[in-house]
C-alpha cells in the first residue's frame, strides 16, 4: 500500500487542482523533487519521470518562447505513465497544453500560491518524513531532559511503571507497549505512539491510564528524536555489569546505531533516578565531558607516578 499519493501533498499544501483529477491517487514513491527545466529544452533522454515535477517561472517562460508543435510534444512528454504529479508554483498561469496532455495521460495539475524554492524545500521534508524507513519496537519512549530515552525489555521487568515515575518527576511520555520509529536520516531515529494507544501507559494490576488526563499536556509529547537506550533486564549475579562507564554498546535499529546502557533490575534501585542521571550523563558526554574517562586517566597518571618514585625512597635530598 502506497504510504504517499498524489491527494496526500493536495490536501497538505492547500494546492490547487486544475486538471488529471483521475490520477489523483497515483502513488508517489521518492522524495526527490524534479525542476525540468532540460525536458522544456527537449532533453528527455535521462527524464527522472517517477518524481513529482515543479514548474517554476523559469520553466514556464522558457516554455512560452517554444512554437505549437514544440509546446505539444514536450508536455505530452512530460506526463509520463509514472509521473505522479505536475504542481505550478507562484500562482502562474498553467499552459493550455498541460492541461490538455494531464488530462489524456491522467496525471494530476495543481497549482500552489508559494514561491518556487520554498514549496521545494517544504514538499521535500513532507515527502522524506512520510516515506522514510519504518519499524516498530517493544519497548517504552520518554523524553527526559531533552534526551529521549527508549526504554526496553523483557515483558514484566517494569518498562512502562518506571515511566510512570519518570512522568511523576516532570518527564514527558511519547509511547507506551509500542514504540514506532522512523529514520529521517542516516542518523536520525524519530519515535512516536500508534494513534491507538497514544497517551496512554499500561500498569499491571491497575490497568490502563491516560497520562494526559491525569498529569495534564505537559506530560506527554506526540514524538521524540530517540538518542539513548536503556534495556531493562533482571539481576543475574554471575554476570559482570560495567561498573566505570567505559564501555559503550550500540542498539542498531533500521540503519542507525544509538548508545545502549543494560541496568540489571533488582528490588531497591530506583530505576527513574538511574535513567535521569544516565540522560545527563548522555549529555555531558555529547559535549566532551566525561567523567569515567577522566577518572581512569587520573588512575593511569597516579599509577605512572608512583612507578617512578625511586626503591630506596630517596627523594632527591627533600
Amino acid at each position: 500500500m502506497a504510504k504517499v499519493r498524489a491527494k496526500d501533498i493536495l490536501d497538505e499544501f492547500h494546492l490547487e487542482l486544475i486538471s488529471g483529477e483521475e490520477g489523483i491517487h497515483r502513488p508517489i514513491t521518492t522524495s526527490d523533487i524534479s525542476r525540468p527545466g532540460l525536458e522544456m529544452a527537449g532533453y528527455f533522454n535521462y527524464y527522472p519521470a517517477e518524481r513529482v515535477q515543479l514548474l517554476g517561472m523559469t520553466e514556464l517562460s522558457f516554455f512560452q518562447r517554444l512554437d505549437d508543435d514544440a509546446r505539444r510534444i514536450r508536455m505530452e512528454k512530460l506526463c509520463a505513465d509514472v509521473t505522479p504529479a505536475i504542481i505550478i508554483s507562484r500562482n502562474l498561469d498553467v499552459p493550455p497544453e498541460l492541461i490538455e496532455a494531464s488530462e489524456r495521460y491522467a496525471v494530476p495539475v495543481m497549482r500552489s500560491k508559494m514561491k518556487t524554492t520554498r514549496l521545494s524545500s517544504r514538499l521535500t521534508n513532507f515527502l522524506e518524513s512520510r516515506l522514510a524507513p519504518t519499524t516498530a519496537v517493544h519497548g517504552v519512549l520518554v523524553d527526559v531532559y531533552g534526551v529521549g530515552v527508549l526504554i526496553t525489555g523483557q515483558s514484566g521487568v517494569g518498562k512502562s511503571e518506571t515511566a510512570l515515575e519518570l512522568v511523576k518527576r516532570g518527564h514527558r511520555l511519547v509511547a507506551d507497549d509500542c514504540v514506532e520509529i522512523r529514520q529521517e536520516d542516516m542518523d536520525t531515529l524519530v519515535g512516536s505512539s500508534p494513534e491507538l494507544i497514544e497517551h496512554l501507559l499500561e500498569i499491571r494490576g491497575l490497568g490502563i491510564i491516560n497520562v494526559m488526563t491525569l498529569f495534564g499536556a505537559g506530560a506527554v509529547r506526540s514524538f521524540k528524536r530517540i538518542s539513548l537506550n536503556i534495556h531493562l533486564e533482571t539481576w543475574d549475579a554471575a554476570k559482570d555489569y560495567d561498573r566505570l562507564g567505559l564501555e559503550e554498546d550500540k542498539l542498531k535499529i533500521i540503519d542507525t546505531e544509538i548508545t545502549k546502557i543494560t541496568l540489571p533490575v533488582r528490588p531497591g534501585r530506583n530505576l527513574a533516578v538511574i535513567i535521569e542521571v544516565a540522560a545527563m550523563n548522555f549529555r555531558l558526554k555529547r559535549m566532551g565531558v566525561n567523567a569515567a574517562k577522566e577518572f581512569t586517566e587520573k588512575l593511569a597518571s597516579v599509577i605512572s607516578e608512583h612507578e617512578n618514585l625511586p626503591e630506596d625512597g630517596n627523594f632527591g635530598g627533600y
